[in-house]
């Protein structure tokens, strides 16, 4: 059967395919002008070298590349061409790139004129290193200044910058392999992208202590250069993957075991009319929770309350309202406010996750932190505003701000906090590779938090708010655009199979509860009536979203895959028994050797289609 592109990614845009470039045991994939899973003898050693341009929102410009020029030969590669970044008020930015690879060595060079002047909060170049089989291993940096320092890539989640005034990285890929990456052409530093659920460190041009955005000056050149060299002694062969060779990814029975989470649906005011004229298809969800989000600084009062109350009427389960406190006058005041406008609309919710409205803003390396009462007096006033019910805290953004701003968690029944996985690419290998990220957020949350009880959510594909810049991006043609709050692959099945991978992803975390979705509107598991899916009107996320509904409380029991960046799988066990819930997590078939798990049907092979889910029952 034949998968469209649209049923896949819900848009007919697809990713162009990279160019594979190779010198000896060197590889690199050319994606848009970037470098892209860079390896030595099969092993990534750098997921990308990319040169970006930033604009003040920190969204990402897309250059028009021209000239574009190849050459590869058996131990040797070239690249050239000429890109382009169109500015506000008919400004623009000239690049031209050069990449060069031999066996042990690739050069990525570039100079960048602004003919008019260009303003930008980064033009340069990004360095990404994987964080699997990296996180916590032996690097040594070389300072600006010449200094050597002996140090480690960060384990736990780094909330600031781990390594600055930055010349030179090294680390070892395997053993008897190290690579050294050094940059030229100005100061660079690290940040820990794990912050964000990007699956890597990044090391960046332009330290975020230095002003921006800021001004490139007209007609003077912008030259900088990134070196990868690698030294090996080894004269090892490495063997691909069997994923890679046409294998089966095996799956086993791991040790690991836990509870399922609660599952929850986020509904805004904006979209609770729409809610409850589907109530029927919330019913058949049955989730554990509904989220309702209430914001008095965009409107939400009484109204918003009173339709909260007629669905939380027709809900069987549990509600929590999550509160952007203004913070405009005491705590106190307008806690009490809306704990009587709550009374006015007769809503009384099981819990309250409250933060200042304030801290869905980051605030980077060098800004100043906002204005905002005590986090302590705030979870005081919620506590004398609603008697009675359980209180939550932590962050209505991303698990960055809550590690860079710890809260006070002595009051507090519950933390939460989001995820985003577009927060710094689109890509729709950037987007699934996020996931690799998820356990390092959660053992950084319990590094903090301890066994507090824990919620994530909600975590979606689109954006819903952007705490780096003044607004989320538009996406009126349905692209891949970092910090979109549309995003076309939330109607297909990728988000599908991104859903039901991140909730594998988080199980070791004992969550209370996890929120991966609206019912409706841009984030939603029902599509509106112009936007065409293949369920009518359901959204292929429905699907992932109510199994996991149905499986919360049940125990579950970890798989391990031989290729879990491409296939993930767990098992539970409730009263029905127990089934194998597997996940393909790329745009390709892929073979599964399930047998190890004793499926209770013979066939131990399994062909899952591209993003594509299954569940199988398992023998007694």
């Amino acid at each position: 059967m034949t998968i469209d592109a649209f049923q896949l990614y819900g848009t007919h845009l697809v990713d162009p395919p990279p160019v594979r470039l190779r010198a000896g045991k060197l590889e690199a994939d050319l994606t848009n002008g970037n470098l892209r899973t860079i390896r030595y003898g099969g092993t990534e050693v750098l997921r990308a070298i990319s040169y970006l341009v930033r604009d003040r929102d920190w969204g990402t410009y897309s250059p028009e590349i021209a000239d574009l020029r190849i050459e590869q030969s058996d131990d040797r590669f070239e690249v050239a061409y000429r890109a382009c970044c169109e500015g506000p008020d008919d400004t623009k930015l000239i690049i031209d790139v050069r990449i060069s690879g031999n066996a042990d060595r690739l050069d990525f060079e570039a100079e960048a004129v602004a003919p008019t002047g260009f303003e930008t909060n980064r033009c340069g170049f990004c360095i990404l290193h994987p964080i699997v089989g990296v996180a916590g291993s032996p690097a040594t940096v070389e300072h600006v200044d010449g200094q050597i320092e002996a140090t480690r890539f960060p384990d736990v989640i780094e909330p600031w910058q781990p390594f600055k005034d930055m010349r030179a990285i090294t680390h070892e890929v395997i053993p008897d392999v190290q690579a050294e990456c050094r940059m030229e052409g100005d100061t660079f530093e690290m940040e820990d992208q794990r912050n964000w659920s990007d699956a890597s460190y990044k090391t960046y041009v332009r330290p975020l202590a230095l002003p921006w955005p800021y001004e490139i000056p007209a007609n003077r050149p912008v030259r900088q250069k990134t070196s990868l060299v690698i030294r090996d002694i080894s004269g090892a062969t490495r063997h691909p993957s069997a994923a890679a060779s046409g294998g089966a990814i095996k799956l086993e029975l791991g040790a690991r075991t836990g509870t399922m989470p609660d599952i929850g649906v986020i509904i805004t005011p904006e979209e609770a009319d729409t809610t409850l004229s589907a109530k029927s298809v919330l019913t058949e969800i049955a989730p554990q929770e509904l989220l309702f989000h209430f914001d008095p600084g965009a409107g939400h009062g009484v109204e918003a309350l009173r339709r909260f109350a007629a669905i939380a009427t027709v809900h069987r389960g549990r509600s929590t309202l999550e509160i952007a406190l203004p913070c405009k006058s005491s705590p106190s005041s307008e806690a009490a406010e809306i704990a009587h406008q709550m009374r006015l609309a007769e809503f009384r919710p099981d819990a309250i996750m409250i933060s200042p409205s304030v801290d869905r803003q980051s605030t980077p390396p060098g800004s100043k932190w906002p204005e905002c009462p005590p986090l302590d007096e705030v979870y005081t006033a919620a506590r004398a505003a609603f008697p009675g019910i359980r209180i939550g805290g932590g962050m209505l953004s991303y698990f960055t701000e809550l590690n860079r701003k710890r809260v006070p968690d002595g009051q507090l029944d519950f933390v939460s906090h989001c995820t985003n996985p577009i927060v710094h690419a689109a890509d729709d290998l950037s987007v699934m590779q996020t996931l690799e990220a998820l356990p390092f957020i959660t053992r950084s949350v319990r590094a903090i938090y301890g066994d507090k009880p824990y919620r994530i959510g909600p975590s979606t594909i689109p954006m819903r708010q952007n705490p780096y810049g003044s607004r989320t991006m538009d996406n009126p043609v349905g692209a891949r655009i970092p910090m979109a709050n549309r995003d076309p692959r939330h109607n297909g099945r990728f988000a599908e199979a991104f859903a039901l991978g991140y909730a594998i992803r988080v199980l070791d975390a004992g969550l209370e509860c996890l929120t991966l979705s609206a019912l409706s509107g841009p984030f939603g598991l029902i599509a509106g009536p112009a936007e065409p899916t293949e369920q009518g009107g359901r959204r292929p996320l429905f699907n992932t979203v109510r199994a996991l509904s149905r499986l919360a409380g049940a125990s579950w029991q970890a798989c391990v895959s031989s290729s879990p960046s491409e296939v993930l799988a767990f098992v539970a066990r409730d009263a029905a028994g127990a089934r194998l819930h597997i996940v393909n997590l790329t745009g390709e078939e892929r073979k599964v050797d399930c047998g190890a798990c004793r499926p209770a049907d013979a066939g131990k092979e399994l062909l899952l289609a591209p993003f594509a889910t299954a569940a199988l029952p398992l023998a007694d």
